[in-house]
């Protein structure tokens, strides 16, 4: 299920993705990387939905979870250490593009659009995971925040994209799964789509983020970007 795209006059010259949770489905790795964390610490799984939900949030906001510290104890810092250093083992071992992401890449190399993807994922992560996916057309823009000075919700790594891809932000659509891909979007002057379908918070409602459109299934995006 979608809603419309309103305020877009086509053609568009890019599309741009966010990475965990819009374009891939990482999840089941950070899964098992915060039971393995738990596990090291002497406590018991918790449930995976849960942990699912809090993917988009980074490391620091998974090792909250997983041990229930905050950044200002002791210890945080090499515990989110650690849960990266077990990310690293497992990476790519169970990432998936979601389903119609393939299908919706065709598409854009077909009408001549572009695609880049938008992270806040370190590019030492990055760059092996969508090696691994390879993904075709290949991306032709990948902007992380080693990157950039300012990370998303700042706009700074979508001019980066556009900059990249010769295109004007107004040309672009930027899709992503948290309030902070929406407000750089819409900060950058692009078309929104808010992916309901990733990882949000309990406590969270993409419908409050003012997206431009919002997209429950990822089968959907390709007709929400290509109304009939």
């Amino acid at each position: 299920m979608s809603t419309a795209l309103h305020a877009r006059t086509l053609p568009i010259s890019a599309v741009l993705f966010d990475l965990d949770g819009t374009l891939v489905d990482t999840a089941e790795e950070f899964v098992v990387v915060v039971q393995a964390l738990r596990a090291e610490e002497g406590l018991a799984p918790m449930p995976a939905a849960r942990i699912r939900q809090s993917v988009s949030n980074g490391a620091r906001a998974l090792v909250s979870l997983a041990l229930g510290l905050t950044e200002y104890d002791a210890g945080f810092e090499e515990k989110r250490l650690r849960l990266l250093a077990l990310y690293g083992e497992v990476l790519g071992t169970a990432a998936t593009p979601y389903p119609g992401i393939p299908e919706l890449l065709q598409a854009l190399a077909e009408k001549n659009i572009s695609w880049g993807i938008a992270t806040n994922k370190p590019r030492a992560y990055a760059a092996p995971l969508i090696e691994a996916l390879d993904f075709q057309p290949p991306a032709g823009s990948l902007v992380c925040p080693d990157d950039v000075v300012d990370r998303k919700p700042h706009p700074e790594s979508l001019y980066l994209n556009c900059r990249h891809l010769g295109c004007a932000p107004s040309e672009a659509i930027y899709v992503g799964d948290h309030l902070r891909d929406i407000e750089a979007g819409r900060g950058a002057g692009m078309a929104t789509i808010a992916a309901a379908y990733g990882y949000i918070e309990p406590d969270d409602d993409a419908a409050r983020w003012g997206a431009d459109a919002i997209v429950t299934d990822s089968r959907d995006l390709i007709t929400t970007i290509f109304p009939a």
